[in-house]
């Protein structure tokens, strides 16, 4: 089993949809096992600035990931064809054990 993790902003678009929700629907039209997304209290990326959107008056956006696991190949080829139609965010993976 091979888990992956996305790692982009909470409101950015895929079209006029948000990309949170085109990714959840791409990997249901995929047929993958189980994902999960989840919105983050504060995060950093690459520039190393400290993003909080819960702070009152904050302008950040707020982090989120999502995560799915499938078999090696299921989740390699959603994240191929993921990488078609949005080329941001951030993708680790890794193998997992199924219980």
């Amino acid at each position: 089993m091979l888990q992956a993790q996305l790692f982009i902003d909470k409101d950015e678009l895929k079209g006029v949809r948000p990309l949170h929700e085109f990714i959840m629907k791409l990997l249901i039209e995929k047929g993958i096992a189980g994902a999960t997304s989840v919105m983050g209290y504060s995060g950093f990326g690459r520039h190393n600035r400290l993003k909080q959107p819960s702070q009152l008056f904050s302008f950040d956006e707020a982090s989120m990931y999502i995560t799915f696991i499938d078999t090696e190949e299921k989740v390699k080829a959603a994240l191929s064809v993921l990488r078609t139609q949005y080329r941001g965010g951030f993708i680790v993976t890794h193998a997992v054990n199924l219980w």
